[in-house]
C-alpha cells in the first residue's frame, strides 16, 4: 500500500530572466523543436508525417556502427563490392584502400560521404541489407514508429523514410553517445590523407551549436538536424524539406532557449519534503532527491509536485533507503520523476541498558521492563 502525499501547492516556475519570444514558424514541410533532456516538444509542425530524409540518415548509420564496433582504430579494407552504385557526395574511397573506422565515420558525418556509408555498412554487417536491418532494429528500440531504413546513406528509395519527431529521438540518442556527438560537433579535421569540412554551417553561425547533420536530395529537399547547448539545456531541432533551414534553425533554437528555459525542479541530495515515521524518537524523516531533475518551463506555467511515499514507514530506516518517488505534473500529465531516499538514519526507540546499568539493576534486584526511552523503571 502506498499513500500519495499530494502537495497541492503549485510550483510557479517563471522564466523571469528572459522575456518570452514570440511564436515562430518555419518554411519546412515538417519541423520539431525538442528539449533533449526531458523530450518535451516545444514546437510541432506536422512532426509525425513520414517523409524522405536524405543524408540525415547517416546519424543512424554512425550510431549503429559505433555501438556495434566501438573500437574505432580497427582498419577497414575497402571492398569493390561495397562501392557499387555509389553516387552523390563522396570522400573518394578506392578499392583496396585501408582506412580506420574512425576516418570513415568522420567522412560520413562531416563530408556526408555516401561511399563511406556503404563501406561502413558492408564492413559492420556484411552488406547494406543486413545493415539496414540493424538500423531498423535500433529505430524500433528508440521508439521511431514512423521510420524505415533501406540504405545507410539516405539516397532516395521508396521505402526509406522517417519523420521529424523520429529524427529528433535519434538525435537525442546520438547526443547521449559521446563518440557520435563528438564527431558531429567537429568543424574540420585531417585524417589519413583525407581532409573533412563539416557541411553543417550552424557550427559557424550559431555559437551554441553542437552539431548534427545536413541532407539533400531532389525528393527530400533540404533536411537538417541540429543541436545546441546553452547552460544546462540542450535543444534538438529537425526540419524536413526546408528551403530556409539555416535561418529557421537559428530562430527556433533562440525561441526555445528564451521561451522554455530549463528549470531545476530538485537537486541531488536536497530534501524535497518529509514523511512521518513510526516507532522512533524522530517523528519524521527527510525525503531527499536521488538525482537532479530539470524541465523546460515557460513563463506562467505551473508544475504540481506530488510525493508518493511508501506506507507505513517504521524505524529503523538506514540513511539512503528508497522511500518513494517525487513526481511533477504539468496540466495533469507526468513530466518528471525522481526516487526519494531517507536523508538520515532513523533508529527505533527500543532502548537497551548498558552492561553497567544491567549490573547496577542486578544489585538492587530491579527488573527493567519498559521500552520507553530514558531511564524509567517499573
Amino acid at each position: 500500500m502506498r499513500r500519495i502525499l499530494a502537495l497541492c501547492f503549485s510550483l510557479t516556475l517563471l522564466a523571469a530572466l528572459c522575456p518570452p519570444a514570440g511564436a515562430v514558424s518555419t518554411s519546412a514541410s515538417s519541423a520539431v523543436l525538442m528539449d533533449a533532456t526531458s523530450g518535451r516538444v516545444l514546437l510541432d509542425e506536422d512532426m509525425h508525417a513520414p517523409r524522405p530524409i536524405a543524408s540525415i540518415t547517416k546519424l543512424m548509420t554512425a550510431l549503429v556502427a559505433v555501438e556495434d564496433c566501438p573500437d574505432l582504430s580497427q582498419v577497414v579494407e575497402v571492398s569493390g563490392a561495397w562501392l557499387e552504385g555509389v553516387e552523390g557526395s563522396s570522400i573518394y574511397l578506392k578499392e583496396g584502400e585501408q582506412v580506420t573506422l574512425e576516418t570513415l565515420l568522420y567522412g560520413l558525418l562531416l563530408q556526408s560521404g555516401n561511399d563511406a556509408a556503404q563501406v561502413i555498412a558492408g564492413w559492420v554487417a556484411g552488406d547494406q541489407e543486413k545493415f539496414a536491418q540493424r538500423m531498423n532494429e535500433k529505430a524500433q528500440e528508440l521508439g521511431m514508429t514512423n521510420t524505415h531504413f533501406v540504405n545507410p546513406s539516405g539516397l532516395t528509395e521508396e521505402k526509406h523514410y522517417s519523420s521529424a519527431y523520429d529524427m529528433a529521438l535519434l538525435a537525442c540518442a546520438c547526443l547521449d553517445n559521446p563518440v557520435v556527438a563528438g564527431i558531429c560537433a567537429t568543424q574540420t579535421i585531417a585524417m589519413e590523407g583525407h581532409t573533412f569540412v563539416n557541411h553543417n554551417k550552424l557550427l559557424w553561425l550559431e555559437e551554441d551549436c553542437v552539431g548534427m547533420k545536413t541532407g539533400y536530395t531532389e525528393a527530400a529537399g533540404r533536411t537538417l538536424v541540429s543541436a545546441a547547448t546553452r547552460g544546462d539545456q540542450t535543444l534538438v531541432c529537425v526540419t524536413l524539406n526546408d528551403p530556409d533551414d539555416w535561418d529557421d534553425h537559428q530562430a527556433l533554437l533562440e525561441y526555445g532557449f528564451e521561451t522554455y528555459p530549463a528549470t531545476q525542479l530538485c537537486q541531488q541530495g536536497s530534501a524535497v519534503g518529509s514523511s512521518a515515521v513510526g516507532g522512533s524518537l524522530n517523528p519524521t524523516v527527510s525525503l531527499v532527491a536521488q538525482a537532479d531533475a530539470w524541465y523546460p518551463v515557460a513563463e506562467g506555467e505551473q508544475l504540481e509536485m506530488q510525493l508518493d511515499v511508501f506506507s507505513p514507514l517504521v524505524a529503523p530506516i538506514p540513511q539512503g533507503t528508497q522511500l518513494g518517488t517525487a513526481r511533477w505534473l504539468l496540466d495533469g500529465e507526468l513530466v518528471a520523476e525522481v526516487p526519494l531516499l531517507a536523508g538520515e538514519n532513523v533508529t527505533n526507540d527500543q532502548w537497551q541498558p548498558s552492561w553497567l546499568q544491567r549490573w547496577w539493576m542486578g544489585l538492587w534486584g530491579k527488573k527493567w521492563e519498559t521500552t520507553v526511552p530514558g531511564m524509567g523503571l517499573i
